[in-house]
């Protein structure tokens, strides 16, 4: 077909009806087309992953991007566009952002919306509006990750730029409540109610409030009191150990303190000694058998028991160690060791409060201990030589 010719030209050439030129254009245009190079259309989403390109597209996303993900060009362009500080002012940016932590405060990602908050107050835009709303959503968002403190911060930091902030003034309130500052709480209620008295809920936490002051000052008075109780058993304690004379390993008896009288034996570490309702001491005592490199603990060893009762006591069923069969009361010793590491021997007719007011014993980390040895026996002999 000559296409520097026109309609006109055609009909007059060939003489044709308008309903054979149609007929004739359709023809050619068929043709036309049938001979194109056949190409596959590159341009479009392919069909598997349509959803997925979809889901790049900041008009159909339905979640926000991940922090460090490769967002698409779209999107790319979108948000230098909208956080670009050379086409938009510290007000605009801290809009931007108070919207963006507003989105993710909806979709419970707290965190993220704080992060997005302190960034809109990083603009240190000049409304005060916007920043108060700002420090007042970053709280809201700590007040649900339960940082009451910090939501307690940006709740004043909001009432610093707005005074009368209903939100900031009510969540100040519980988050003194939450972090047991009863008497503030009571105090910014009053605020609140003062400024509507039909704050139900604000009037609830009052009445919380006022209840849980009421159980801590009891219990504080009760600690007091036990305070004060256990700090008297302590005197008595001190006076009555001292009373003994005992010996402390390089203690001056007068600056005798409780925490000399605290075990250090593992097992023994919740036995300190003690005065029973007869003014007597009651003590916990290691037993060590140096033959076979163990120990006993006995948790209370009264000053009036004798050695002779609490062995029996002790080995009233041979221990499995004691293969022998020899560790019996009858044939047992007793020892312990002086500064200068020797030994002296005491008899099982002996007190333990005897024992203790030994010329030559020495108490040491509130936990006495003594060495059991089969009398005449090779450990016996051995340990003594050495």
């Amino acid at each position: 077909m000559d296409n520097n010719k026109d309609i006109t030209d055609v009909v007059q050439d060939k003489k044709l009806t308008p309903q054979e030129l149609a007929a004739k254009l359709d023809a050619e245009l068929d043709e036309f087309i049938g001979g194109l190079e056949r190409k596959a259309y590159t341009e479009g989403w392919p069909e598997d992953r349509w959803e997925e390109e979809m889901e790049k597209h900041p008009f159909f996303m339905t979640k926000a991007p991940e922090p460090g993900e490769e967002l698409s060009p779209l999107m790319e362009g979108i948000q230098q566009l909208k956080y670009d500080e050379n086409e938009n002012t510290p007000e605009d940016l801290a809009i931007a952002y108070k919207d963006d932590g507003n989105f993710n405060f909806k979709c419970k990602k707290y965190r993220r919306a704080i992060i997005a908050y302190t960034e809109g107050l990083k603009k240190k835009c000049k409304d005060d509006e916007i920043n108060a709303q700002l420090y007042n959503n970053r709280s809201a968002s700590n007040f649900f990750l339960e940082n009451y403190r910090s939501s307690l911060n940006d709740c004043l930091a909001a009432l610093k730029l707005k005074e009368d902030y209903p939100k900031a003034l009510n969540r100040a309130a519980e988050c003194l409540f939450h972090l047991n500052k009863f008497d503030e709480c009571i105090e910014y209620c009053d605020k609140i109610i003062a400024r509507n008295a039909d704050d139900k809920a604000i009037t609830v936490l009052r009445s919380k409030a006022t209840t849980a002051k009421k159980v801590a000052d009891r219990d504080k008075r009760r600690l007091q009191a036990a305070g004060k109780k256990e700090e008297m058993q302590g005197l008595k304690l001190l006076e009555t150990v001292r009373n003994r004379n005992i010996k402390f390993k390089s203690k001056d008896s007068a600056a005798l303190k409780l925490s000399d009288l605290e075990p250090q034996f593992p097992d023994a570490v919740r036995s300190r000694v003690h005065i029973d309702e007869n003014g007597k001491l009651v003590w916990p005592v290691i037993f060590m058998y140096p033959e076979y490199k163990l120990t006993d603990f006995i948790q209370a060893f009264h000053e009036d028991e004798i050695f002779e009762n609490m062995l029996c006591e002790v080995f009233a069923e041979h221990p499995e160690w004691d293969h022998e069969k020899k560790y019996v009361p009858v044939n047992l010793r007793i020892y312990f060791e002086d500064e200068n590491a020797r030994m002296h021997n005491i008899p099982t007719t002996w007190t333990l409060g005897k024992a203790l007011t030994h010329s030559k014993y020495i108490l040491q980390g509130g936990t006495p201990g003594f060495m059991i040895l089969v009398s005449g026996s090779d450990a016996e002999k051995l340990y003594i030589k050495k």
